[in-house]
């Protein structure tokens, strides 16, 4: 028996400076919405909320 993973490679952007700064996986099987994390933006220099793009 095969075991098939569904892990996609998503990238983060900061909702205050639209900068796409993260790159992750993630299981769509189990999370098929978008993620939102709260991560350090550099260019911001503060931690913002990060939102999964296209």
């Amino acid at each position: 028996m095969e075991v098939e993973v569904v892990r996609v490679k998503i990238t983060l952007a900061c909702t205050e400076c639209k900068q796409r700064n993260y790159d992750t996986k993630k299981d769509k099987k189990q999370h098929p919405e978008r993620m939102e994390t709260k991560k350090y933006c550099r260019f911001c220099k503060a931690h913002t909320l990060h939102k999964e793009t296209k």
